[in-house]
């Protein structure tokens, strides 16, 4: 098969990859730095699973600017193009789906699509009534870092056909046709599969990214609350998860939760509820911003004249800033008047919200007065004593 994916960020090029494996694929984007790397054999995002591909596996991989070269006799189209949360519109920001949609139907009308992209609950059933293409959707649960491990090694497939069309034959042969893809480049054997509702699946996607984020910021008051009382966090956190019910897992306490999804997923939930009785969305939503007050208090607390902010990423081994939970605190700190100085090797400008960016570690280790790390690492071992991280566990 042909399969063309558009959108070469973590989740569409992860699926490209694994597609790679047995089929042709062909990867749309409109960043030419990107489509370069991939053409050389190298990966655009950080992935140790796909450089381990790229480098080891005969893939059938190419990358292009070109939509009529990537959508012409395509026999499937999978969108994985960014939906970034409007908080203006309380919605996301779909024009690319669309975009992509209309180009479809103008290049290879009536190929199958299935977007991969995060999309308010009902939107692929409207889009499906207003186009009158073969649109499904299918949820993704990938992390970042780790996005190719986690569709080798599945959690589940869902694929989600927009309501009256359940029956329809083109519909289900494409949804079994997609998840027998997805099925077909795993290694996980006996991986649980649904074909549902498209509103359904599209609920699936923002209620698990939700309950993930409630989590986080769980363990996070726990943290603000042990902490304020002088208490070990750590022990707490560990007594509290040997119940099996709960676990010790996804516990570290962080500056709150960021990245590509549960900011903006938690939020669309939110809007999706604007006419249904809830208190407990609401309140993941309000404790993260609870949380990013809490820990610059904290560290405004300690009277710094120069706060030092190790690494803009969420985590370890990541090249990823968006949305992540660091900014948050930069905004409050700097907002009282304290200067703030970056280090992030990854950030290529001289000043971030106009702060400014040191990428020589010794100088930046000199110049701070207290160093803020979501996440500790060797690099910074040396300079505990100025540290301050509600990192316990090392770990994401």
């Amino acid at each position: 098969m042909k399969v063309t994916v558009v959108g070469a960020g973590y989740v569409g090029f992860s699926h490209a990859v694994l597609l790679a494996q047995k089929h042709t694929v062909c990867v749309l984007d409109v960043v030419a730095e990107k489509v370069g790397l991939i053409n050389s054999g190298k990966s655009p995002i950080i992935d140790a699973e796909i450089e381990e591909h790229l480098a080891t596996k005969r893939l059938g991989l190419t990358a292009t600017l070109d939509k009529n070269v990537a959508l012409e006799n395509a026999d499937i189209v999978i969108i994985a193009t960014p939906t970034d949360y409007d908080p203006q519109l309380n919605y996301f920001n779909t024009s690319s789906i669309e975009s992509v949609v209309d180009s479809v139907a103008e290049i290879n009308n009536g190929v199958p699509i299935v977007i991969k992209s995060t999309v308010p609950v009902g939107y692929t059933q409207q889009l499906q009534e207003q186009r009158g293409l073969t649109i499904l959707f299918s949820p993704e649960f990938l992390r970042e870092g780790k996005a190719l491990y986690d569709i080798l090694y599945p959690s589940r497939i869902i694929v989600g056909i927009p309501a009256g069309q359940n029956q329809s034959k083109s519909f289900v042969d494409a949804a079994n046709a997609f998840a027998g893809l997805l099925v077909e480049g795993a290694v996980k054997e006996d991986v649980p599969m649904q074909i549902m509702n498209s509103s359904e699946a599209e609920a699936v996607k923002l209620f698990s990214n939700t309950f993930l984020a409630l989590r986080v910021a769980y363990f996070n008051e726990l943290d603000s609350y042990a902490e304020m009382r002088g208490f070990d966090s750590r022990q707490i956190i560990e007594g509290v998860g040997l119940d099996p019910r709960i676990g010790n897992h996804y516990n570290n306490p962080s500056f709150g939760y960021g990245g590509y999804c549960l900011p903006k997923d938690t939020k669309q939930l939110l809007a999706n509820y604007h006419d249904v009785p809830n208190n407990i969305i609401a309140a993941i939503v309000d404790a993260n911003r609870t949380r990013k007050d809490f820990i610059a208090e904290r560290i405004l607390d300690r009277k710094p004249r120069v706060v030092g902010i190790y690494r803009l990423t969420m985590k370890t081994n990541s090249d990823n800033f968006r949305q992540s939970s660091i900014q948050g605190v930069i905004k409050r700190i700097k907002a009282k008047g304290v200067e703030v100085v970056i280090y992030e090797p990854q950030f290529a400008d001289e000043l971030f919200f106009n702060s400014r960016v040191i990428r020589d570690l010794a100088e930046f280790k000199a110049i701070s007065d207290i160093i803020v790390s979501n996440r500790v690492s060797e690099d910074i071992a040396d300079v505990l004593d100025k540290v301050y991280t509600r990192d316990l566990f090392g770990k994401d």
